[in-house]
């Protein structure tokens, strides 16, 4: 797959998911205002978070898709690891408002009789943002995107919110005003857990967190099995954005001239761009085998 045609898939799926969002956003903030719900009004203000957080994740792919240059030499691809970062602070945050508020009404026994409005709004938020989050992930998984599948947990997030919200209003409606803010203090835990998750997962990226063994292990047996390559001495792989980086070090007959090893080298390079669409580049450095040598690192 093409590097523009990666962007523009992952591009493609976070526009309708920010479209369906404002829609979403819109039409809770009403229901939960005429129907008389503070869950679901709180819902829609939820989503005008997830609005502003899919906005900044789409701004963050557009920087993420530029090439290299002289002052980014890695590309730019760690935009999304930020974006996805934002989004976890943003959800984050939702829980804990959420928790706050649902405490808040148990504590001063605010209960509301909500209308029959509030209530579908809820149930079709589970559908639509359960949809949104499948969608999301499995284009997210296949292509990697930090971004966007933070966004995706960020649309289960919404899912879950909205199960803990037709729980709460559905008993309200029926007469249980208490059920509404003890739901949703319930569900702010989920939120807190999966915007914890995320924020873990982007700051190791952010930090040059090692890469999944059975990746680096993959990498290794491909390189090992060119000719002439006598054994991987090393291999460090990091992310960014969409990509992988891989720093390789291979041992080789010393008696090999530059140019020999130097196709050897262009030969495992083009392997592993082969088997791997998500690497985003190799650097190979080469080893003399059976013969001492010393690893000139800081690190």
């Amino acid at each position: 797959m093409q590097r523009n045609e990666r962007f523009d898939q992952a591009e493609s799926i976070i526009r309708i998911g920010f479209w369906v969002n404002a829609v979403l956003m819109v039409f809770k903030l009403a229901a939960g205002y005429w129907g008389r719900s503070d869950a679901v009004f709180a819902d829609g203000i939820e989503s005008a978070c997830d609005f502003v957080a899919l906005f900044s994740t789409m701004v963050a792919l557009k920087l993420g898709r530029k090439p290299f240059d002289e002052k980014h030499p890695y590309g730019h691809g760690r935009a999304e690891s930020l974006a996805a970062l934002f989004v976890s602070m943003v959800i984050v945050a939702t829980g804990a408002w959420i928790l706050v508020e649902s405490a808040h009404a148990v504590i001063d026994r605010d209960f509301k009789s909500p209308g029959l409005i509030a209530v579908f709004a809820a149930f079709i938020t589970i559908i639509i943002k359960e949809w949104l989050y499948r969608f999301s992930q499995k284009t997210g998984a296949r292509l990697e995107s930090p971004a966007l599948l933070a966004v995706a947990k960020d649309h289960r997030k919404d899912a879950i919110t909205s199960i803990s919200t037709l729980v709460g209003v559905g008993g309200a409606y029926f007469g249980w005003g208490i059920m509404d803010p003890l739901a949703a203090g319930l569900t702010s835990f989920f939120i807190l857990h999966i915007g914890f998750q995320t924020f873990r997962e982007s700051a190791n990226d952010l930090m040059d967190g090692a890469a999944p063994p059975d990746f680096v292990s993959e990498v290794t047996r491909l390189a090992e099995s060119v000719a002439r390559v006598e054994h991987v001495h090393g291999i460090r792989a990091r992310r960014s954005g969409q990509y992988m980086i891989i720093d390789l070090k291979l041992d080789m007959d010393p008696a090999m001239t530059v140019k020999e090893s130097h196709d050897v080298a262009t030969r495992v390079k083009k392997l592993i761009f082969q088997g791997f669409p998500n690497v985003g580049d190799v650097m190979i450095h080469i080893n003399p085998h059976d013969e001492e040598h010393e690893d000139l690192i800081r690190l």
